[in-house]
């Protein structure tokens, strides 16, 4: 078992996701998430919350499956992370007033909003609370809940100031995926390519991160032991991004991978890897 820990200033960049109907899901992002059109093509799009940071990628796939929720191994939801709770506040307001049907949990560490775009990908959008408050267990595990959110907080602090969509300083905070087992996840996460247990029941869920982050991937087996890949020709994630702060952090990763005999390619300083539900990381450093 590899111990090798990945470098904690990881931070999740953005996600692609395949979509069936572009300019439905433009309009679901923008007007319902708050997200802004930085480039489209025809059957692409860029979207960003601060005009030039690129948050998500849609894709239109010609004759797209949209499956069952929580049918295949794939998406649960990418998280979008706001900087405070005003701004939850504002999204909150937001969904309300578009009548959206949101999902909520107030998790200790965070607060967040749940939502699906019209492709049942699932979306959550939340807000942190000061990490000098997150508790950990006896088993030095993060201590969190799905507690009622504050809906009536969340709104006082929004009242009197306009919604002008996703502030600057809005990242993609985590993703959280189904995994046909726990083990494989595990393996591949955790023990190649370094990321640390901050939370798991040691059943059905496993909650993973750098750098003591409440968690950068979630993983569980909620759609059954065993689900399915979801098929190409399906909606939901084609990959992630991880920036990573040089290129010695990334070639640490491909290292450990290539020991563990995972296929691994290589292109422009940027490091692919697939993990165990088919899904594509791409590992990237700004720096020079």
């Amino acid at each position: 078992m590899n111990t090798s820990v990945i470098s904690p200033a990881l931070q999740i960049g953005l996600v692609k996701l395949r979509i069936s109907q572009l300019e439905r899901s433009l309009t679901y992002y923008t007007e319902v998430i708050g997200l802004k059109i930085l480039r489209q093509d025809h059957k692409t799009a860029d979207l960003t919350a601060d005009g030039h940071t690129v948050l998500l990628q849609l894709e239109e796939i010609e004759n797209a499956k949209i499956l069952p929720r929580q049918s295949v191994a794939g998406l649960y939801h990418f998280a979008i992370l706001v900087p405070d709770r005003t701004s939850l506040g504002l999204v909150l307001r937001n969904l309300a007033v578009r009548n959206q049907q949101i999902g909520q949990g107030d998790h200790l560490v965070s607060e967040a909003l749940y939502l699906y775009d019209p492709d049942n990908n699932g979306i959550e959008i939340y807000a942190d609370r000061p990490r000098s408050t997150w508790q950990k267990d006896e088993r030095g595990q993060y201590i969190m809940a799905t507690d009622p959110v504050d809906v009536d907080g969340l709104l006082a602090l929004a009242e009197g100031k306009e919604w002008t969509g996703l502030p600057a300083g809005t990242i993609i905070g985590h993703v959280h995926f189904h995994v046909p087992t726990l083990a494989a996840a595990r393996q591949f996460y955790v023990d190649t390519l370094g990321f640390e247990i901050v939370l798991t029941d040691d059943r059905s869920v496993l909650f993973i991160s750098a750098g003591g982050y409440h968690h950068h991937l979630g993983l569980n087996v909620w759609a059954g032991v065993g689900a399915p890949v979801a098929p190409a020709d399906a909606v939901g994630i084609s990959y992630y991004t991880l920036k990573m702060p040089d290129q010695a952090s990334i070639q640490e990763v491909a290292h450990r991978a290539r020991a563990a005999g995972i296929p691994v390619e290589e292109k422009e300083g940027q490091l692919w890897l697939t993990d165990p539900s088919h899904i594509q990381v791409r590992f990237y450093s700004d720096a020079s």
